[in-house]
This record gives structure tokens, C-alpha cells and sequence, in this order.
């Protein structure tokens, strides 16, 4: 497995670099954005750990151009961010992000983070979901085994974090969710984030399947969470 670390701080890279590599995966280091961006085409890595704060562009510009290119949209990235505001955080995640941690961290917590990742990559391929490996739910359709969402017979580019979701809800149509509950089904218990972060990737999942699909697709239960109509 190999993981693309990209962070201006030499100190840093090469601590999480050491920590990862001790731990039996393989490594890219990147000092700025554009470095980061050449990388992750060549490199094709299994993710990347990026740092929002960097000097020449921003963590959340290289974010934004990964996640819009068709050969680096479904790497996983894993934000690493000084801020802690979940505006910032919501932000990283409204533009593709699959995960963040806050500076100073623990190496321990980043790996287990990266593995959280990957072991969700894992299981998504694995498990196709259903015995043909694809949910259909009016007009979605969800092929797990591709990894691929169409709406219409048009295919929809989701982040990992967006597919999870949808094809949680998807997998059970009637079955209301509240917000700790898809957290915990696609990030797992112990993850520290905000029930408003699944707020705004119900609102990306909504936006790219199409206005006149989500309407009567993704329903908002008040005050509970969402569910997927039958």
C-alpha cells in the first residue's frame, strides 16, 4: 500500500513517513501542491494524508482538483489541519475529503486512521452488497462490485465517504437513520466528527444525483436523521 504524504513542514513529513513506513507501508513525500498533484497522477497511491495550510496553494485547492480529475477522484485523502472550526472541516469535507485530523497528533491515531481508510476500501469491494452486486432503488442504481453509482443510466462521481452513505441508506430503502447512527455505521464509533458534516454530504449526495431525483429519493426525517424512500 502506498500513500502519497504531502506537507511543507520537513519535520512533519518525515515523521509521518517514518511512522508509516515502520508500519509496513510505502511512501511518497510532496513539499508543496503542485509536487502533490504531479504525484498523485504518476504514483496512482492508495491515499494521500495532506496538509490544508501550505504556502504556495492550499491544501483544500489540491483537494479540489484531485477530486475533479477522473484519474484521482477516488483516491481517498485524509486532510491534516491546524484548524478545528468545523466550518473548516465541513469545508474540506464538501469538496471530497474522506477524513481529517487536527494538529499536533498522535502517529498512532493517523495510522489508525489510514487503516480505518483502507480497511473500508477493503470492505466495499469484498462485500458486494447484494447477490448480483448492484442496488437498484426507483431510478439508482449502485453497482458495489464497480463502485459505481448511475442515475438514469448516467453515471454520478461520488466520494468514498458519499458512496458509503448513499449505499447505506440505499441497502435498507424505509429505514430511518439519525446522523450518529450513519456515523457509525460508515466511520465507525470512536470517530470525532459533527453530525452537521453528514448534513453537508447528504446535500453533495443530493446535488449530484440531480435535483428532481432527491426530492423523493433522500428524504430529511426531522429532527432524526434520513432515509432512503422505498
Amino acid at each position: 500500500m502506498k500513500i502519497l504524504i504531502v506537507d511543507d513542514e520537513e519535520p512533519i513529513r518525515e515523521l509521518i513517513k517514518y511512522n508509516v513506513e515502520k508500519d509496513g507501508f510505502t511512501s511518497v513525500c510532496a513539499e508543496n501542491g503542485i509536487d502533490a498533484i504531479n504525484l498523485a497522477r504518476k504514483e496512482n497511491p492508495d491515499i494521500i494524508v495532506l496538509d490544508l495550510l501550505m504556502p504556495d496553494m492550499s491544501g483544500l485547492d489540491v483537494c479540489r482538483i484531485l477530486k475533479n480529475d477522473n484519474n484521482t477522484y477516488s483516491i481517498p485523502i485524509i486532510m491534516v489541519t491546524a484548524k478545528t472550526e468545523d466550518s473548516d472541516i465541513v469545508l474540506g469535507l464538501e469538496i471530497g475529503a474522506d477524513d481529517y485530523i487536527t494538529k499536533p497528533f498522535s502517529p498512532k491515531i493517523l495510522l489508525a486512521r489510514i487503516k480505518s481508510v483502507l480497511r473500508r476500501i477493503n470492505m466495499r469491494e469484498t462485500n458486494d452488497g447484494s447477490t448480483n452486486g448492484e442496488i437498484s432503488v426507483k431510478n439508482l442504481k449502485i453497482n458495489n462490485k464497480k463502485h459505481q453509482v448511475s442515475v438514469n443510466g448516467n453515471v454520478v462521481e461520488l466520494s468514498m465517504t458519499e458512496y458509503d452513505i448513499l449505499s447505506l441508506l440505499a441497502s435498507h430503502p424505509g429505514q430511518v437513520f439519525s446522523r450518529q447512527q450513519i456515523i457509525n455505521e460508515v466511520k465507525g464509533s470512536s470517530y470525532p466528527v459533527t453530525e452537521r458534516s453528514i448534513d453537508v454530504q447528504i446535500v453533495n449526495i443530493r446535488h449530484k444525483i440531480g435535483e428532481s431525483s432527491f426530492d423523493t429519493l433522500i428524504e430529511t426525517i426531522r429532527g432524526i436523521g434520513y432515509r432512503l424512500s422505498e
